[in-house]
């Protein structure tokens, strides 16, 4: 038998045995249906329960709190977690999220929002409405039926069911609109009320930039670079795991040239990606300097980004969220060939965006030095037009009046 085979037959294999544990799971969500749905309980969760209070649905959880306290609606937020000593606010209920938490929860609440798929096997109550805010804005790396034949065949099939459960996507863009058809293998309604966790980026940057640098015990005035690779692995072709390679960025090269380039005094923030801290992952650096900080446990990337001044990344779709608000973006991608080959072709021409782009760290702190601030604003104000970004700061008020609706 050729590797292809077996590789056949492994698959296969898997896929029956992830098809068996979901009939499985769906059973107990059966069996939750003794128990009514409650119209004012919302279950929340981010990244299958491995993130914290964080993303999308942290922003349309404030909005309800708000309205909660002003006396204009009375919701009850679930939050479905996999660690329960995260930090949330008191008035929402932490639930560890086991199957039969899970399940009980999903199965007696009314509202569903959360920004990852659910698990497989879950099962949907008529009356009952699934919200998915998703996780990404504009993307860089290709997701759903865009990846071809990289796409594993047990992704399809778990992003085919829970498509199948969803009831409406929020967008905060046209190219998502599209985009969105095809990622996500949906064909249900789309809401144009624009990206939850994009509020804070319009609404709170001068008060996130003060309490960042507090509670990190910075200088006022310092300034900060966020750093935020993307992940590796996840693939579902088997028991699914996600890698921290060795950071190959100069960290050290890079403050020098920020402070040669916009003055001041730098520092970077390293954010990893909520599927590898959630694992308790580091990313290996080789470097240790007093300018490099760890802020990976905290759950909500944007809050960082709101108190940020420039952004690095290789592939992580959060540079589209900084460069809405003008903090300039830079992609540091040393492996982007070997990247392609292992995701897919990317959504854009990476050299057509933006942000100047290194595949090495001579590159990179040339373009740090020879950024163009003019060039930047011109190019963001074409590429926002050509996406059709509708971002404003008030998605988060959209979607709750949406579920009041």
């Amino acid at each position: 038998m050729g590797c292809a085979q077996k590789s056949d037959l492994t698959e296969k294999i898997y896929i029956i045995k992830r098809r068996l544990k979901a009939f499985a799971h769906s059973l107990v969500y059966y069996a939750c249906r003794i128990f009514p749905v409650d119209d004012q309980k919302i279950v929340m969760w981010t990244f299958e329960g491995g993130g914290g209070y964080g993303c999308s649905p942290k922003y349309v959880a404030e909005e309800i709190l708000k309205r909660n306290r002003e006396g204009r609606t009375a919701y009850k937020i679930v939050w479905l977690v996999n660690d329960t000593k995260k930090a949330f606010p008191a008035e929402i209920e932490k639930v560890e999220d086991t199957l039969w938490n899970r399940a009980y929860h999903l199965s007696t609440a009314g509202t569903w929002i959360g920004n990852s798929r659910t698990f497989y096997g879950t099962r949907k109550r008529k009356g009952q409405r699934y919200i998915q805010t998703w996780h990404a804005t504009i993307c860089i790396k290709p997701i759903g039926k865009y990846r071809g034949d990289l796409f594993p065949r047990m992704a399809y099939i778990v992003s085919e069911q829970d498509s199948r459960l969803i009831d409406q996507v929020l967008s905060g863009s046209t190219w998502c609109d599209h985009m969105y058809r095809d990622g996500l293998l949906y064909e249900g309604e789309i809401v144009k009320t624009g990206t939850p966790r994009c509020d804070v980026l319009f609404n709170q940057r001068e008060e996130r930039y003060r309490q960042m640098r507090s509670e990190y015990g910075l200088p006022e005035d310092i300034r900060i670079l966020l750093y935020a690779p993307t992940f590796r692995g996840g693939s579902q072709n088997k028991d699914r795991t996600v890698n921290a390679e060795e950071a190959t960025v100069d960290f050290t090269g890079t403050v020098r040239a920020l402070e040669e380039r916009f003055g001041g005094t730098w520092c970077v923030f390293l954010r990893l990606h909520p599927q590898l801290s959630a694992k308790k992952e580091k990313l290996r650096t080789g470097q240790t300097s007093e300018r490099l900080i760890d802020v990976s446990e905290r759950p909500d990337m944007n809050e960082i980004i709101a108190a940020s001044d420039a952004f690095l990344t290789d592939y992580s779709s959060a540079i589209f969220e900084a460069n809405m608000i003008g903090i300039p973006g830079f992609i540091y991608a040393d492996d982007l060939q070997e990247y392609i080959a292992e995701r897919g072709d990317l959504f854009f021409d990476m050299y057509k965006l933006p942000f100047p782009v290194a595949l090495n760290n001579e590159e990179l702190l040339g373009n740090i030095r020879g950024f163009d601030e003019e060039r930047y604003k011109r190019s963001t104000e074409a590429f926002l037009k050509e996406v059709g970004m509708f971002e404003d700061g008030r998605a988060s008020e959209r979607v709750v009046d949406l579920i009041s609706e």
